[in-house]
């Protein structure tokens, strides 16, 4: 178990899964928490990620700093995802290894693992197959930091562990229909048009694919757990074990948000992988499961919107 009077530096704690855990870690005890702003320390910048370690001697890493973005913005960018990806992590795991850091975790994603493999998706299929071309380049940069990771843990024997969540939503969420998530997405457009009273809404792709979708609060008790209790090199999994149809969520979600049109679906435009569910046996088996389902989770997510975004 971590000392609660450790430094522990949390790269991306403004983001949707970084304030998660800085509220877990917060409400655990943790009072020695070293932040940096984007503005404040560059992380794709070796020279400044270096002085920075130097002078704040951080003993506990918690990487939840990435470049993300849904399938248009994957699609779109893939430099960014790929370079800065590369850039953060790298600097951060080599810079955690150079001046001593006692404990890291990285946060990966279930895009990691190959287009087809087979469902549930379980740690072992990780480079058993080719990728999902829509994010291929943030799914390598991935699998990048997990294989620094693991090649710091098996040569220098550093605690070096890493996690997979899977889909992650709730408060904090990026609601922008660029480069959002499917889930935000799909609040942001029925919010939308049940304030303009449409009769229609359009989304992308059949609805057929599956996805899985864990709170971010959850997700953040997870790895809280991990950090007092996992050590093993492998890979381990966080998710809720149970998925859905992309047609199922956006009725779920219309029905939530009160958007009480048609839903549509344009097939011109690209799925994505067609199932994504992880197998969490792994993570379960250690005494960690969530416990907000989803549309509690969709409901709080939704408060959050209105109450933060209240001129939508």
């Amino acid at each position: 178990m971590i000392d609660r009077q450790a430094r522990v530096f949390l790269a991306g704690h403004r983001g949707l899964v970084g304030s998660a855990i800085l509220r877990v870690l917060e409400r655990s005890g943790f009072s020695r928490l070293i932040l940096r702003t984007r503005a404040e320390l560059d992380l794709r910048d070796q020279a400044q990620v270096q002085a920075f370690f130097q002078a704040e001697l951080p003993q506990v890493v918690v990487i939840a700093a990435a470049k993300v973005g849904g399938i248009m913005a994957n699609n779109r960018y893939p430099v960014e995802f790929l370079y800065d990806n590369l850039m953060i992590e790298t600097n951060l795991i080599h810079c955690s290894y150079h001046f001593g850091v006692q404990m890291l975790l990285f946060l990966g994603s279930s895009c990691i693992y190959p287009r087809l493999a087979p469902q549930p998706l379980k740690e072992e299929y990780l480079l058993s197959g080719p990728l999902e071309a829509t994010n291929e380049a943030y799914a390598i940069a991935k699998i990048a930091g997990i294989k620094l990771c693991q090649a710091y843990q098996r040569q220098y024997g550093y605690r070096f562990i890493c996690a997979m969540p899977t889909n992650i939503y709730g408060p904090g969420d990026n609601f922008d229909l660029e480069t959002s998530h499917v889930l935000p997405a799909l609040i942001r457009r029925f919010h939308d048009a049940k304030v303009n009273e449409a009769e229609e809404v359009m989304l992308w792709g059949t609805g057929s694919p599956r996805r899985e979708f864990l709170l971010v609060d959850d997700l953040a008790e997870a790895c809280l757990f991990l950090l007092d209790y996992y050590e093993d090199p492998q890979i381990i999994n966080i998710g809720a074990g149970k998925d859905i149809t992309i047609h199922e969520l956006a009725e779920k979600t219309a029905c939530i948000v009160g958007f009480s049109g048609r839903i549509t679906f344009d097939p011109t435009k690209p799925d994505g992988t067609p199932r994504k569910l992880l197998d969490v046996s792994r993570i379960q088996a250690l005494g960690w499961k969530p416990k907000t389902g989803l549309e509690e989770g969709i409901r709080r997510t939704y408060l959050w919107f209105l109450e933060n975004f209240p001129n939508c």
